[in-house]
């Protein structure tokens, strides 16, 4: 006699980019097994794979490819699917801001930590009198970069093809160059082309880019001073 098949719980969440809803499962242990292999190796194509092939299985939802997600999307997404899979509670080591050194451990409960977005933030940058810069948010190589530690720290040459990466278009009143219709090599040379104010508000885009965030009240044992701490980014919350 076969054994029984265990049904699996389904869930829904809103996603910040788009306010679209989505239904997904927890992860199976075969699927934490994958995740876990992926990132013991340090291969950052391996732990890509795994993880866009992993959170694809357990998203239920149809037509949501997660190569197309924005980072923090992807971000909230996993959070919530591990928060499913192996508990809500997450236990986090802050530091007191009035010492900078004694560490507190800290329990947040996943359904706390939301996608903060600034009022300020537009994908839209004005250049010049007569061109605008229209961005899109960073993907799946992103996110693994900033939360799994697999690639190295990112150099000058990084950051100029990460924000050439993130060129949606270039548009006036009259004409429009999408990013698609472009090589690397173009972006970046636009890019390298604007002056030191221009490339300010780039640097703008990414700084004010929507983020998971949560406020926690701390104090500190030994002073007995109370900050209060934002947690900002997944790899912070489980760093």
């Amino acid at each position: 006699m076969p054994l029984p098949t265990i049904s699996t719980p389904t869930y829904e969440l809103t996603l910040p980019s788009s306010n679209r809803k989505i239904k997904y499962r927890p992860f199976l242990v075969k699927e934490e097994k994958i995740l876990i292999l992926a990132m013991e190796s340090q291969d950052s194509k391996q732990i890509a794979r795994a993880v866009k092939d992993v959170i694809t299985k357990c998203i239920l939802s149809k037509g949501i490819k997660v190569e197309k997600l924005a980072t923090f999307d992807i971000e909230y997404l996993f959070l919530n699917i591990r928060g499913k899979s192996v508990g809500e509670q997450i236990e986090v080591m802050v530091t007191c801001p009035d010492d900078n050194k004694t560490q507190v451990p800290m329990s947040i409960n996943v359904d706390t930590i939301k996608v903060q977005k600034d009022e300020n933030h537009s994908p839209d940058i004005v250049l010049d009198d007569v061109y605008t810069l229209r961005m899109k948010y960073p993907s799946l190589t992103e996110f693994i970069k900033n939360n799994f530690g697999a690639l190295e720290d990112m150099n000058v040459d990084d950051t100029f093809e990460l924000i050439a990466s993130c060129i949606d278009q270039v548009y006036s009143e009259e004409e429009s160059w999408a990013s698609e219709e472009c090589t690397k090599k173009e972006l970046i040379t636009f890019i390298e082309s604007l002056n030191s104010s221009q490339f300010k508000k780039v640097e703008k885009f990414f700084e004010t880019m929507p983020k998971l965030s949560h406020t926690v009240t701390v104090t500190n044992p030994n002073t007995q001073v109370e900050s209060d701490i934002k947690i900002e980014g997944l790899q912070n919350f489980f760093g």
